[in-house]
């Protein structure tokens, strides 16, 4: 039975949780690592973002988070919101919020993969939770129906996954050519910056490759039902 133990799940699924482990373990090791190394201009990540938001005529507002890697560009209301760890003069710093900021770039733009982004995010809200709770009622009921329209919700967060890649990986480069122009980081700088966002997108990558492992063993219990 299903409610008991299905050994294909762990099949399914233990790939991209080993994934996800050592991402946020690489995240965190190479985070760490480059908050101790400062820059050599001096500037932290906070001057960062005016300095760059300046050279980029950036009309958007810069509020405070709190945390640890919690920086994140709110297209929403136009602002940058900078985490604890932004007032440190560090390389690593220096790089996530150059990352946000090629964000803010993509947004004023019209990055396509960002506005598709944004477009399915209501979308993938509802079917985040409703997906899998639509599966479960349609193996209860064992009701092919159900099944499948929680399959076609859950779809929707393994698409947000997929999308989110492009829009990551293109912020990352475009944060990363910033950073050259404005002479923030200097070239032997550069590569230490790129290993921050690096590491930073490989835990997309995980949450990606779980969504669509998790969407594939859907897959497998509809087929088997069948």
């Amino acid at each position: 039975m299903f409610w008991n133990f299905d050994p294909t799940y762990f099949i399914y699924i233990a790939p991209a949780l080993l994934l996800g482990l050592w991402a946020q373990t690489r995240l965190r090791g190479t985070f760490s690592r480059y908050a101790r190394v400062p820059t050599s201009s001096g500037v932290n990540g906070q001057t960062a973002a005016q300095v760059l938001m300046q050279q980029e005529r950036l009309n958007i507002g810069v509020r405070g988070t709190p945390g640890v890697l919690t920086d994140f560009y709110n297209p929403a209301n136009k602002t940058i919101n900078l985490s604890q760890t932004s007032g440190q003069n560090s390389i690593a710093s220096v790089a996530v919020v150059a990352h946000e900021l090629g964000h803010a770039v993509q947004d004023q733009q019209g990055y396509t993969p960002m506005r598709l982004r944004a477009a399915i995010v209501p979308s993938v809200q509802v079917g985040s939770w409703a997906g899998p709770l639509m599966f479960l009622v349609g193996m209860f009921f064992r009701s092919p129906e159900l099944l499948w329209v929680g399959i076609g919700l859950f779809a929707l967060t393994a698409i947000f996954a997929i999308v989110t890649l492009p829009v990551e990986f293109n912020a990352s480069r475009r944060g990363l050519a910033m950073l050259q122009t404005s002479g923030i980081l200097t070239a032997q700088e550069i590569p230490a910056a790129k290993q921050v966002l690096d590491a930073a997108a490989l835990t997309y990558v995980a949450a990606a490759a779980q969504a669509l492992l998790t969407l594939l063993y859907y897959l497998s219990v509809a087929g088997r039902r069948r």
